[in-house]
């Protein structure tokens, strides 16, 4: 069941199209990553999800009705997390966790932000004031308040950007299992391919503002036909002039050496090697993953400019 669907959304700005015609659906408890380039209109399509910026044309509805008519009641089951939003500096984190609580109908708001800090392990930053806070301890506040009104849907704008990696993994751990207890349905943002292949069900890939493909990140990974092979040792010089007299990319550095090539044509490429009579000690396959569909993306879209 769709919880959140979008149709033919567009904003305009003039004469640039920010958002063009765009149409998707967010399925009950499902986490849908929407990526692409800086510019390509994801912030601007989160602002019409939550209704802060009108729309060209184009629907948004959550539950069956529309956000513009019914803004109020949906955004009582919705919240939203970016770490470009700010708090008050002088006022503490407790402070902002219980000023925020009053935008929602919450009967035991004390009751509430207790079990929010003790998801979010928040017990030696309560009293601590936001100007004293690190940038990743800000971030770690403003995801710990989208959920003070436990929502239904969840916009996820770089929820684990300037986290350490241990911190993000705790995050991304939250997030999976506030889905799988209370069915969250969540839009995720994210710049690390590596955390969208592990959170999200579905990606939706936007570019120039227009949704250029809809899919999982595994099946977008899979349309990328090259792969990596990387090998380490002392004869690494000989594959590099393999590589050469074949005209197939590579990256040197010391004794290591990775080589682009089909994936297809990997056990050619070994082959080839052994014939030549040259040997390797150490051998790695990387596969194709979401960040080299998104690198691909970027890459046409930097020839078609020029």
């Amino acid at each position: 069941m769709a919880i959140l669907e979008v149709k033919n959304l567009t904003k305009k700005f003039k004469d640039f199209t920010a958002v063009d015609n765009i149409s998707f659906k967010l399925e009950e408890g499902e986490i849908l990553g929407l990526l692409g380039p800086n510019g390509a209109g994801k912030t601007t399509t989160i602002q019409m999800l939550l209704a802060v910026l009108t729309p060209s044309s184009g629907e948004v509805t959550y539950f069956g009705k529309s956000i513009f008519e019914h803004r109020v009641e949906i955004l009582e089951r919705v919240n939203f997390s970016s770490t470009y939003i700010n708090f008050p500096w002088e006022m503490t984190v407790r402070e902002n966790l219980t000023y925020i609580s009053y935008l929602y109908k919450i009967k035991n708001r004390k009751k509430r932000i207790k079990k929010i800090k003790n998801i979010f392990s928040l017990d030696k930053l309560m009293n601590k004031k936001i100007r004293e806070l690190s940038d990743g301890q800000k971030t770690k506040i403003n995801l710990a308040k989208s959920f003070i009104n436990f929502p239904k849907v969840l916009l996820l704008d770089e929820p684990t950007a300037s986290l350490d990696p241990d911190i993000a993994n705790k995050i991304r751990k939250v997030l999976k299992n506030q889905r799988k207890e209370f069915n969250v349905s969540m839009i995720f943002t994210s710049h690390n391919m590596a955390e969208i292949e592990e959170v999200c069900d579905r990606v939706i890939f936007i570019d120039k503002g227009k949704i250029i493909a809809k899919d999982t990140p595994l099946n977008l990974a899979k349309s990328i036909k090259s792969a990596h092979v990387e090998f380490m040792g002392e004869e690494i010089d000989k594959i590099q002039q393999y590589c050469e007299r074949n005209e197939i990319n590579y990256e040197q550095e010391d004794n290591y050496i990775k080589v682009e090539v089909k994936e297809v044509m990997i056990p050619q490429l070994l082959k080839q090697l052994a014939v030549n009579n040259i040997n390797y000690d150490e051998i790695s396959i990387e596969k194709p993953s979401l960040e080299d569909y998104f690198l691909e993306v970027a890459k046409q879209d930097e020839e078609n400019r020029t």
